[in-house]
């Protein structure tokens, strides 16, 4: 973002982005019990913008890790056995009311659910100087919430840190679990660039 805020912290709408993001979820699922990992350094500032926006949602803060790894693994030392657990980006604020209850449903019958999109534009593998042309329908893209049981997660959160894991679909993976996709909506995009700020703003605006 080449900002000093953090990006979880920057206003969409007039809200900082984590706000946005708690306030999907607990509007969706009233019953939910709201776990944010947060890194500490960030813990004033963010008492500072509760206060502001008079932020009032009950939710459960957590200090955060070296690695979202790290992160995911501390929060869920607080999630109880027998339960489920979504994990999600605090950057896709605008994830669907029929994302999120879809992933828990599946997750409830199946042990977890993964949402996911199609790709629509041509990709290629690049390996050095050479690269080919890949059949994108044999491809997705990854999105959150990423849901399971929570005896399921927790216990594959025991295993050594791997740099290969970039989510926590591909942590459950590693020690056996089937991964089951579920469909994700295209606006749940994750906020990384002020591109993606701009977008976000359009796609809120609509609605």
């Amino acid at each position: 973002m080449n900002t000093d805020v953090p990006k979880q912290f920057i206003p969409l709408q007039g809200k900082p982005i984590l706000m946005q993001t708690i306030e999907k979820f607990a509007k969706t699922v009233p019953q939910i019990n709201i776990i944010v990992v947060l890194a500490k350094e960030l813990n004033e500032q963010w008492q500072t913008l509760c206060n502001k926006h008079n932020f009032e949602i009950p939710y459960q803060l957590i200090y955060g890790g070296e690695t979202r790894f790290h992160s995911v693994k501390n929060g869920l030392e607080y999630v109880p056995m027998n339960c489920l657990v979504g994990i999600h980006d605090a950057a896709r604020p605008l994830v669907s009311a029929d994302t999120i209850l879809s992933a828990f449903k599946t997750a409830n019958e199946k042990g977890n659910a993964i949402p996911a999109v199609s790709i629509s534009e041509s990709i290629r593998e690049v390996e050095g100087e050479n690269n080919n042309a890949l059949d994108r329908n044999k491809f997705k893209v990854i999105q959150t919430p990423q849901c399971f049981h929570s005896n399921i997660i927790k216990k594959a959160f025991e295993q050594t840190y791997n740099p290969l894991f970039t989510d926590d679909a591909s942590v459950a993976e590693a020690v056996g679990e089937k991964i089951n996709i579920i469909e994700g909506n295209t606006e749940n995009i994750k906020i990384t660039t002020k591109e993606d700020l701009i977008i976000a703003e359009a796609l809120m605006g609509k609605k």
